[in-house]
């Protein structure tokens, strides 16, 4: 497997697929997944040339189950680590839910001339949890069930998760994909349970008001108006309004995790703003 050490012993899994001198993709993934939740897109990207690069954040999928760092600032630390480890120039991130959170932050604060552009897809800023500044945030109480699920049978809340509200198969007539739902708990069982206790903090206190603000690279919004997971009113819609440079692709009826269950168009519009 291919990782990298950071500075505090973490090791990080990655992949790096296509031709290293072709313009990088690299993807973020949600929690409490991993890479593998990027293939459908990998594999599109990489016939059309692309060199794509996804990696496991510390505590999920084959990267160490850590018990500390489980915050934004070291995620992203991380991947500075790895994005300087393999000398990423030009890129395009793509950051879907709390990777578009990572996603934001690394943007915000990367080197010149390491990014093209950035993607954010059905992403969690500015923030999620309702506060005086965000009255239109979700309450703490929605996050300490997330957190009293995971801690009271963790297999079982995943299972939930992945048939229900992620995918929208809880919606009537919805066509449920066994396959997709297994492959979500497969990939969040594989992950440290005590990192993805941490990271419901991480996605839902962390405010990105800022680093969107900063960003000064084309960047393209991209949230579905069924969006079960992260409403796309205090989601998408707020964050297109401090981007510099953003534009707002609204998807009508789709889901959270519409980049598995629409890929078929979601991908195509990736490219298309890529190339634009």
């Amino acid at each position: 497997m291919a990782t990298i050490t950071t500075k505090d012993g973490t090791e990080i899994f990655y992949k790096d697929w296509g031709p290293k001198d072709a313009q990088p993709i690299v993807f973020h993934h949600g929690w409490p997944l991993s890479a593998d939740d990027w293939d459908t897109q990998m594999l599109y990207f990489l016939d059309k040339g692309y060199r794509v690069v996804a990696h496991d954040r510390r505590g999920h999928g084959r990267s160490t189950q850590t018990d500390t760092g489980n915050d934004m600032d070291t995620y992203v630390a991380d991947l500075i680590e790895l994005t300087d480890h393999l000398d990423l120039k030009n890129a395009v991130h793509i950051g879907h839910s709390t990777g578009g959170g990572e996603a934001t932050r690394y943007v915000a604060r990367a080197k010149p001339g390491r990014v093209a552009k950035a993607v954010l897809v059905s992403a969690v800023p500015p923030v999620m949890i309702q506060s005086e500044r965000n009255p239109g945030g979700l309450p703490k109480s929605v996050f300490d069930g997330l957190r009293e699920g995971l801690a009271a049978n963790r297999a079982q809340f995943y299972l939930d998760v992945a048939s229900g509200p992620f995918y929208g198969f809880n919606r009537p007539g919805a066509k449920t994909l066994p396959g997709t739902i297994q492959n979500w708990w497969r990939q969040g069982m594989i992950g440290g349970a005590k990192a993805h206790y941490d990271c419901i903090a991480v996605f839902s206190e962390t405010d990105f008001t800022e680093d969107l603000k900063a960003i000064t690279v084309p960047t393209l919004v991209m949230h579905g108006d069924d969006d079960q997971i992260v409403p796309i009113a205090d989601a998408a819609l707020l964050s297109v309004k401090l981007l510099r440079h953003g534009e707002l692709k609204v998807y009508e009826g789709y889901p959270h995790g519409m980049l598995t269950t629409h890929a078929d168009v979601l991908n195509p519009d990736l490219l298309a703003f890529i190339k634009g």
